[in-house]
C-alpha cells in the first residue's frame, strides 16, 4: 500500500498511446465494506493499473492504464463482513503485461474501507490485490491510493516497472516529521511518551517517558499535538478523557470491532453504575460489608428489574446520546447489570483463599512469568542487602532436604516484588496508600506443587537505605491464619501492579509498537517479513492510544486503581532500563529465571525443570510452532547469510528500530542480536510473533477469570497489617474478613477495577487468531500457503496436547483448587469468530486489546 503524491502523479500519466496500438479489457471486482461507505462508491471512484513487467520509458515506472469507473454494487458478504462488490473493465494496450498494482481515487466526499481488488488476466488466472485499507477522498489527500499486487519481492528481485513505486511508498509514508497529523494522513513517525500529563495542573504534571537516561521508553507513534506553555514539551489535550487522538488509519479498529468495543464498554459502564449507585441509595460509598455482600452485589443476578436499575437507567438516559442509549436498552434485555461470575469462584467461593491456589496461581495465573528459582539463601537484594528471611522460617519444611540440599535441586523458588519497589514507596505511600515490598519463598514439593514457605514485607526505615521488615509463616487457623491472609494480600497487589503496568502494558503494548512504525515505515508491503508480520500488528497501535488517552494517563483509570498511583508509569520506566528484547524468547526467559536448561535435543532448545509448569509446557510448544513457521518462511526467501546483510530494507528496519523505536536501548549490546544470519533473524522474528501473541494472550485473557473477583488480586491497599497490642489489631481480631476489605480497594474502585478488565478480557468476533489470516489470498505463493497450513495444524496439535494435560490428574496445577483449568496458550486456531466473549482462551495474532 502507498500514497501518490498529486506531483508525483502527474508524473506517473501514461505516455501518448500511438493510435495504431490494440487495447484489450481487464476485468475484475472491487470489494468494499459496506458498513464503512457512507456513499455510493460507484459514482466516483476510479481505478487504473501500473505493469508489473513493461516500463513506460519516460517514466521509470510500469505502464500506466487508463482510468475504469466502477459498475453495479451487489450487497452480500465475506466472512463476517457486510460487503458491496462492484465490478470492474479496465482498458490496458495489448502490450501492457500482467498488472502488479492499483491505483484507487475516491472521488466523493467520504472515506471507504477497500477491502480487495482482483482483475483477471487469463481464464485461469487472476492477480489479486489484498488491500484492507482506507481510502480518503482526494479533496483531503491531494493523492490517490496505490495497493500491490499480492506478490513477495525482496528488494533486489522487484521487477523494474516496480522499483520507484516501492521506494517512492516507503518514503511518503514517513512523512517529515513536521506538523500536527490528520485522520485521512497515513504517515509513520516516532515520539515519546509526552501525552501522560498535563503541565497546567499541578496533580497532574508527569514526567515524558523516553529520550533521557532518567526515563528510558519505548517510542510511541507520533501525533504532532501542540505542545503545552507550561513546560513546552508534554503534548495538549481537548479533554481529560481523550479520544480524539491520530491513528494512521490503516492501524484503526474495524468498524466490526469498533461497535462491538463500544458494547463492550457500554456493558461494562452499566456494571460499574449498577452496584455504584446501589452503594449511593444506601449511604454506602466506602466498603463491602463482607465477601458475600461483594458476591452478591458484583455477580448475582436479580429475578425481575429493581428500583436500582430504575436509577441507572434514567441517569444514562440522560446522559448518553440517543442511539448508544438505544443500545444500552438492548444490552439489558439480553444481560442483566451484574458482572459474570469469574471463574476463580465459579465452582468454590472459597478456593482462592488456599495455599495450593496461590502458589498455583504463580505458574498458571494471570502473571506466570515472574516466578524465579532462587539462586542464594538468604535472598540478596540492593546493594548486597540480605533479606531478614533466616534458616528457622523455613527449615523441617523442605520434604527432609537441608537448605543448601533444596537450592542446589532447585527447589526453592523466589517471587520478588523487592528491589524495584523500594526507591518508590516513600512516595507511593505519602499517596494515602500502605504498599509493602515483597519476597515470597516456595517450595517444589514432589508432587510437583509449590508450598508456601514464608512472605517478607518491607518498609523504608528512617534512614534512607535502613528497612523495616516483618516476616510472616503460613497457618491456617487463628489469629496466625489471618494474618497469614493479610500479608498474601499484599503480595497479591505487588504482583497486581506489576502485571498490570509490566507484564502486560510494558512488555507486550508498549514494546511492540516501535516494531510497528519501523515496519511500516521501511519495509515495503511486497517484501516478505512484512507480510509474515502484518498480521501481528493488527489493531495495536489503536489500543495504545486508547489506553493513553483513558487508562495511563494522568488521573486515568489505571491511576485510579493500581496501587502505584501517579508513578505508574514513572515506576515502569524503570523496570524499562534492564529490558532486553533477546530475554524475551521464551527459551531465554526460563533458562534465566532458572526454570529450564539448554538442552539441544529438546525442539526448544530447553527441558523444563519444572514439569508441571503449565504457562511454560503449553508455552514451549506454542513458541516452538511458531519459530518452525519462521523457520520455513524465512528459508523460502533467504537461502544465505549473505542475502539477509544484502537486504537493504531489511536492514534498515533493524537499525530503526534498535537505534529510533527502542533507542533508549541502543547502547545495551545484550540487548539485540546481529541481523547478519538467517539464525539471528529467526529468532528475533519469532520473538517478536511470541510477544504480540502468546505472550499478550498469557498475560491479558485471564484478567477476568481471576482478577475479576477482586479479593483474589487486589490492587491496592489502604491499611497496613496491624501490630499485635494496637487498637488496628483489636479491630482486625475482632472480623478479620471486614478488615481484609477494608484494607483491600474500597467499593467504587474495586467495582471501577472490575468493569475494566471485563473489558480487556473479551474476544471479539473479528479476532484473528494465530494461524489464521483474514484471507486465504494474502499472498500468490503457493509453497508459503502449503507452509502456512502445516503451521495451523502444528498448532491444532498443540491444542490436543492442551487438552491432554489438563486432563492429567497428576498435573495438579492444571486445574487447582479453583478449578480453572490452564487455557490461557489454547491457541484455537479453528475458532473462526464463533466463540467470543470472556472464553479464558485463544491466541490472537496480535495485541489487539
Amino acid at each position: 500500500m502507498g500514497i501518490l503524491c498529486e506531483s508525483c502523479y502527474r508524473c506517473f500519466k501514461p505516455s501518448p498511446v500511438p493510435a495504431q496500438e490494440a487495447h484489450q479489457i481487464l476485468k475484475g471486482t472491487v470489494v468494499i465494506s459496506q458498513s464503512f461507505g457512507q456513499s455510493d462508491a460507484r459514482k466516483s471512484t476510479t481505478v487504473r493499473l501500473y505493469s508489473s513487467t513493461q516500463v513506460d520509458p519516460n517514466t521509470g515506472r510500469g505502464k500506466l492504464s487508463r482510468e475504469a469507473t466502477l459498475d453495479g454494487g451487489k450487497i452480500g458478504k465475506h466472512g463476517n463482513v457486510n460487503t458491496v462488490t462492484y465490478q470492474v473493465s479496465i482498458p490496458v494496450e495489448n502490450s501492457f503485461g500482467t498488472p502488479g498494482a492499483i491505483v484507487v481515487k475516491n472521488g466523493g466526499r467520504h472515506e471507504f474501507f477497500l477491502r480487495f481488488a482482483s482483475i483477471d488476466i487469463l481464464e485461469d488466472r487472476t492477480i489479486h490485490f489484498e488491500c484492507n485499507s482506507w481510502v480518503y477522498p482526494i479533496t483531503k489527500t491531494n493523492s490517490d491510493r496505490l495497493f500491490f499486487a499480492n506478490t513477495s519481492y525482496l528488494p533486489t528481485q522487484t521487477p523494474t516497472a516496480l522499483q520507484k513505486l516501492r521506494e517512492e511508498e516507503l518514503v511518503n509514508l514517513r512523512g517529515n516529521g513536521r506538523g500536527e497529523r490528520k485522520q485521512w494522513e497515513r504517515i509513520y513517525d516516532y515520539d515519546h511518551y509526552n501525552d501522560l500529563g498535563v503541565p497546567d495542573s499541578r496533580q497532574r504534571v508527569r514526567p515524558v517517558l523516553g529520550g533521557t537516561k532518567t526515563y528510558p521508553y519505548p517510542c510511541r507513534g507520533r501525533t504532532g499535538r501542540p505542545l503545552s506553555r507550561a513546560d513546552g514539551e508534554t503534548e495538549t489535550r481537548s479533554k481529560f478523557i481523550d479520544l480524539d487522538f491520530y491513528v494512521p488509519p490503516d492501524e484503526r479498529f474495524s468498524p466490526v470491532k469498533l461497535s462491538e468495543f463500544i458494547t463492550h464498554s457500554i456493558q461494562a459502564v452499566l456494571h460499574f453504575a449498577f452496584p455504584e449507585v446501589k452503594s449511593l441509595l444506601g449511604h454506602d460509598i466506602g466498603n463491602f460489608e463482607s465477601f458475600k455482600e461483594l458476591t452478591k452485589d458484583l455477580y448475582a443476578r436479580p429475578h425481575e428489574p429493581s428500583i436500582v436499575e430504575g436509577v441507572v437507567m434514567e441517569k444514562l438516559k440522560s446522559l448518553l446520546p440517543k442511539d448508544i442509549y438505544k443500545e444500552v436498552i438492548r444490552l439489558t434485555k439480553e444481560n442483566p447489570l451484574k458482572f459474570p461470575v469469574p471463574q476463580v469462584i465459579a465452582t468454590d467461593e472459597n478456593a482462592w483463599r488456599s495455599d495450593e491456589e496461590f502458589t498455583r496461581e504463580m505458574l498458571a495465573g494471570l502473571n506466570p512469568a515472574v516466578i524465579k528459582c532462587l539462586e542464594q539463601f538468604p535472598p540478596i537484594g540492593r546493594e548486597e542487602k540480605y533479606s531478614s528471611i533466616n534458616a528457622s522460617h523455613i527449615q523441617g519444611k523442605l520434604e527432609g532436604l537441608t537448605i543448601p540440599q533444596a537450592l542446589k535441586q532447585k527447589r526453592i523458588l523466589i517471587l520478588d516484588h523487592h528491589d524495584y519497589l523500594v526507591p518508590y514507596l516513600r512516595r507511593i505511600n505519602a499517596q494515602g496508600m500502605c504498599i509493602y515490598a515483597s519476597r515470597t519463598l516456595l517450595f517444589l514439593k514432589n508432587d510437583g506443587t509449590l508450598r508456601p514457605l514464608v512472605i517478607e514485607l518491607s518498609l523504608p526505615g528512617e534512614g534512607m537505605e535502613q528497612e523495616v521488615s516483618r516476616v510472616f509463616i503460613p497457618a491456617n487457623q487463628g489469629t496466625e491464619g489471618a494474618l497469614w491472609m493479610l500479608a498474601k494480600a499484599h503480595v497479591a497487589v505487588n504482583d497486581s501492579g506489576y502485571h498490570q503496568l509490566i507484564s502486560h502494558w510494558l512488555h507486550t503494548h508498549a514494546a511492540v509498537e516501535p516494531f510497528i512504525i519501523a515496519t511500516r515505515r521501511q519495509l515495503s508491503t511486497i517484501h516478505p517479513i512484512y507480510k509474515l508480520l502484518n498480521p501481528h500488528f493488527k489493531d495495536t497501535m489503536h489500543i495504545n492510544a486508547l489506553a493513553r488517552g483513558v487508562l495511563l494517563n494522568a488521573g486515568g483509570v489505571l491511576e485510579r486503581t493500581m496501587f502505584p498511583g501517579k508513578y505508574a508509569m514513572e515506576l515502569s520506566s524503570t523496570i524499562y532500563e534492564n529490558w532486553r528484547f533477546t530475554e524475551q524468547a521464551l527459551p531465554e526467559d526460563l533458562v534465566k529465571r532458572g526454570l529450564a536448561i539448554r538442552d539441544s535435543n529438546q525442539p526448544s532448545g530447553v527441558t523444563l525443570l519444572l514439569e508441571d509448569y503449565p504457562y511454560a509446557a503449553d508455552g514451549l510448544d506454542v513458541w516452538t510452532t511458531i519459530k518452525t513457521w519462521v523457520i520455513n518462511f524465512c528459508s523460502h526467501f533467504y537461502h544465505s547469510d549473505e542475502d539477509i546483510a544484502s537486504d537493504v530494507e531489511l536492514q534498515s528496519w533493524w537499525k530503526e528500530i534498535r537505534e529510533i523505536g527502542h533507542g533508549d536501548k541502543r547502547d545495551d549490546v545484550e540487548c539485540w542480536l546481529p541481523l547478519n544470519s538467517l539464525a539471528n533473524l529467526i529468532q528475533s522474528l519469532t520473538t517478536l510473533i511470541w510477544i504480540a501473541s502468546a505472550l499478550h494472550a498469557a498475560v491479558n485473557f485471564g484478567q477476568y477469570g481471576y482478577a475479576g473477583f477482586p479479593p483474589n488480586r487486589p490492587t491496592r491497599c489502604r491499611k497496613f497489617i496491624p501490630q499485635e497490642g494496637t487498637p488496628e489489631f483489636a479491630e482486625f481480631i475482632g472480623n478479620p474478613d471486614k478488615y481484609y476489605l477494608e484494607m483491600v480497594p474500597d467499593r467504587f474502585t474495586t467495582t471501577l477495577g472490575v468493569a475494566l478488565i471485563e473489558v480487556l478480557s473479551e474476544h471479539i468476533a473479528d479476532e484473528v487468531y494465530i494461524g489464521q489470516r483474514t484471507s486465504s489470498r494474502w499472498t500468490d505463493d503457493g509453497e508459503v500457503l502449503r507452509l502456512f497450513d502445516e503451521f495451523a495444524e502444528s498448532l491444532r496439535q498443540v491444542e490436543q496436547r492442551v487438552e491432554e494435560r489438563n486432563k492429567n490428574v497428576k498435573l495438579k496445577n492444571r486445574l487447582g483448587p479453583a478449578k480453572v483449568p490452564y487455557t490461557l496458550l489454547f491457541p484455537d486456531t479453528s475458532n473462526v469468530g464463533n466463540e467470543k466473549g470472556i472464553t479464558g482462551k485463544g491466541i490472537p495474532n496480535s495485541v489487539s486489546i
